[in-house]
């Protein structure tokens, strides 16, 4: 806390405010810039805070204004004096600061004519600073949890250093150049390096040499100093290819390669590759912002030259900071989490055995895992839109396909774009959304982008300057600049893209970009001739057992009064989950001596972080519930045939709707029976009834079958024949088929009693089932609505007065929007 009160000049700053947004307002101190929108809090505490502004800043803002341990030769004010001999920036008196919270800082900036320069790494290292109060930082306030810049390969700079080496001049065409981040210990490094040069030697190409990056340990935090890596630059010659995406493929393989060649090793996680291509290059670690041009002293030197950049500052929330999970990543920055992350990485697992292309010539195998359990949400993602880039699709298209809007009932896209809604319609039956809240930027050397998930819980605003140069960043006013310059601004909403090429100096807005690649094929043709929907049927309006029929199979299946009285008939009544108190003393189902079904045992799976919190309402407007039945295809074969499923309405299914599924001889649907037999001792156990189970799954899979029913109805209830608990049968199938690569093949429905709150349902669907007809929970609403007591109510106006249609539909209703 001295540093807040040891006397000193009050700091100059580079202020510009803009004429038409009074309260925003860039400035730098250093050379770190701030951005944002004034509060009047904050104006209050500058103004009792003393004229030089010290006493009231926030710790984050001060971390940065007064950054321990800097040293003055290398300070960042150089970035602000380079900058003023360019004429970009003024000096003034402070007028106001501002602080806001949020989750990483990112952005990009783009030179439209595809010049090079040292001017954008620049100002790229000045927007990065604006960005520290959006990071996070270890004990020590010097580690910060990450911070990196991508741009292109610097030739100029690594041209310098090889002809020095006496090694002569890159060849720009052929040269990929790997970021690696190897072990510290002597004997560790060398085995890793000649692990790297083996595979590449192997694959036929030429290892120029090794570059060791100029670096300035002292900036660095005592955290991050501690696991810091060995940091080092390979230079390749790819000797066989020509074509730049052939050779940014061979890179990627050798690089899968070197991956899998190192897991038997001690040091297998102490060696990573930031990057590897002849496009782009990635400076990053766990620094924070205001040091990333102190430590890679490449960054500040001016033949330093790059025709984009995309900068990143992390907040660590469902990783603990690491060097190689600072961002960006290979392909992409990312802003947010992915909250469906569990999900994605078993459906990317699901689909291993299935994907294939002719631009992996056979190769398939050697590139596998397309994820890892042990990386970040960011690092998933960046893994999967890798794969779909190097398979060929563009990097607007893969984000398109991994990342999708809102597109139902979307007025623009339904009237004015129709392409695009069946581009989404194409896809959704193929790759299930990895879903956000997620800012991402993304680039592959040759395209610049950022688009927003469906949510749109992320800020990011852009702006074109009639000099030609685009900037993206998660807030206003990260760089001074003439408000007359901008030619063209706006801010991404939820679902929104916007695109740079460098190639041919084009802007592609949301619109733009989405029909271009939505035009690519006749995404409406495939979708109406080979999709079909399952129409409503309407409910049983009888019951099917008598009352005491009835009560055995609730006792059986694990159904209390409780249940039936408190949750299915105010289900069925008033078409809503029943509401109770907020104090709950009942104990854990895992600590009581009560019998409980499987469902208490799994409790709620939520984000660390979402903010704002996401309500019902705004989730209406952008998710929905519709389930693809049927078989997924090779996610890399574009074609009629993916598109030939069954589309649901909603994962909650009545008698009539699941008998019409079976009733599609396309599925070849298939029942599978889930008992297991007391009488039978170990031969019929539950353990071996599952693995009866699988096998049997297994095999009707195999004999073409694409939609699997597991079911416990049986017409008459035997003691020692009890139903498998439904929710380990289908997690045990679910698994059971994606370990033999078989998962994409057929959809799992479960046809149960044992289901009938809107927990139970989720967890169904959370562990593999894409949907449920919960058979006895409709009987029992069928029960309840006929019953003398319902019927009583409803006649002396104690009760809303329902059909028995309506009972079952209400509880459905309640089912989905709990859903």
């Amino acid at each position: 806390m001295a540093a807040l009160h040891h006397p000193a000049p009050a700091p100059r700053i580079f202020v510009r405010r803009s004429p038409s947004n009074r309260g925003c307002t860039s400035f730098s101190h250093r050379g770190i810039l701030f951005g944002g929108v004034t509060s009047p809090s904050l104006w209050r505490l500058r103004r009792h805070g003393g004229p030089s502004g010290r006493r009231w800043c926030s710790p984050a803002i001060r971390a940065v204004l007064e950054p321990e341990g800097t040293n003055p030769a290398m300070r960042v004010a150089d970035l602000t004096n380079r900058r003023q001999a360019h004429g970009r920036s003024k000096v003034v008196d402070l007028d106001d600061i501002i602080s806001e919270r949020g989750a990483c800082g990112v952005g990009f900036i783009a030179n439209l004519q595809n010049k090079a320069s040292h001017n954008v790494i620049l100002d790229a290292l000045a927007a990065l600073g604006c960005m520290e109060h959006r990071g996070g930082c270890g004990a020590d306030n010097t580690s910060g949890d990450g911070a990196g810049l991508m741009t292109t390969v610097p030739w100029d700079l690594f041209n310098d250093w090889a002809i020095k080496q006496g090694i002569g001049s890159l060849d720009r065409s052929k040269t990929g150049v790997g970021m690696v981040f190897l072990p510290n210990d002597e004997k560790y490094m060398e085995e890793a390096k000649a692990a790297i040069v083996k595979t590449f030697v192997e694959e036929g190409l030429e290892v120029i040499g090794w570059r060791l990056v100029p670096i300035n340990k002292s900036v660095v935090g005592f955290y991050a100093r501690e696991t810091m890596p060995n940091i080092q630059q390979i230079f390749v010659k790819v000797l066989n290819e020509d074509n730049v995406n052939d050779l940014e493929r061979e890179l990627y393989i050798c690089r899968k390669l070197i991956e899998g060649a190192v897991q038997s090793e001690v040091w297998k996680d102490e060696i990573y590759f930031c990057s590897l291509s002849n496009q782009t290059i990635v400076y990053k670690g766990m620094l924070r912002s205001a040091v990333l041009g102190q430590f890679y002293l490449d960054l500040e030197d001016d033949l330093y030259k790059s025709a984009f950049a995309i900068y990143h500052r992390r907040y660590s929330t469902n990783t603990s900071p690491r060097w190689p999970l600072a961002q960006p990543m290979r392909l992409l920055g990312h802003n947010g989490e992915i909250n469906t992350i569990q999900g994605n990485l078993n459906w990317m697992q699901s689909r291993e055995t299935t994907i294939q292309s002719p631009v992996w010539r056979g190769r398939e195998n050697e590139i596998r895992p397309y994820g890892n359990p042990k990386a970040s949400d960011s690092a998933n993602l960046d893994s999967a839109a890798e794969l779909l880039l190097r398979s060929g699709r563009s990097p607007a298209e893969a984000l398109m396909i991994l990342v999708p809007e809102a597109y139902k009932n979307h007025p623009t896209l339904m009237i004015k774009y129709p392409e695009v809604v069946d581009f989404y319609e194409y896809y959704k039956g193929q790759m299930e959304a990895w879903d956000g809240p997620a800012l991402i930027l993304f680039s592959d050397g040759q395209t610049v982008g950022a688009c927003l998930d469906r949510n749109g819980l992320r800020p990011a605003r852009y702006w074109r300057t009639a000099d030609d140069i685009v900037y993206v960043a998660s807030e206003a006013c990260v760089l001074p600049m003439e408000e007359s310059k901008v030619i063209m601004k706006g801010r991404l909403g939820p679902g929104m893209m916007i695109t740079v090429d460098l190639q041919s100096g084009q802007v592609y807005e949301n619109t733009d970009v989405k029909r271009k690649i939505a035009s690519l094929h006749p995404y409406r043709k495939w979708v109406s001739e080979n999709m079909r929907t399952l129409k409503p049927v309407n409910f049983i309006s009888s019951v099917v057992m008598d009352n005491d029929t009835i009560l055995r199979h609730q006792q059986a299946f694990g159904y209390s009064s409780e249940d039936v009285q408190m949750v299915i008939e105010t289900m069925a009544s008033q078409g809503k989950e029943p509401t109770f108190c907020m104090g709950d003393d009942a104990p854990l189902a895992v600590l009581s001596q009560k019998p409980h079904m499987i469902y208490d045992y799994f409790k709620q799976r939520f984000a660390q972080v979402t903010n704002p919190a996401i309500d019902p309402l705004r989730e209406g407007l952008v998710m929905s519930l519709e389930v693809n039945i049927g078989k997924r295809e090779n996610i890399l074969d574009v074609g009629p045939q993916n598109a030939s499923q069954v589309i649901l309405s909603g994962p909650v299914l009545n008698e009539g709707e699941l008998e019409a599924l079976m009733k599609d001889l396309s599925l070849k649907p298939q029942i599978l029976q889930t008992f297991f037999d007391i009488g039978k001792g170990l031969e019929g156990s539950l353990e071996n009834s599952l693995k009866d189970l699988c096998v049997a799954a297994d095999e009707a899979v195999r004999s073409g079958s694409q939609l699997l029913v597991l079911s416990d109805r049986s017409e008459e209830l035997q003691p020692t024949r009890p139903a498998i608990p439904v929710l380990l049968a289908v997690g045990a199938v679910h698994q059971h088929l994606i370990q033999n690569g078989l998962r994409m093949s057929a959809s799992i429905v479960a046809d149960t009693a044992q289901c009938f709150s809107t927990h139970q349902f989720a967890c169904l669907i959370g562990y593999g089932a894409s949907a449920v007809c919960s058979y006895l929970a409709l009987e029992t609403c069928r029960q309840w609505r006929l019953s003398t007591k319902t019927v009583n109510m409803m006649r002396n106006g104690k009760m809303p007065t329902v059909t028995i249609e309506q009972a079952q539909r209400n509880f459905c209703k309640a089912v989905k929007s709990g859903l």
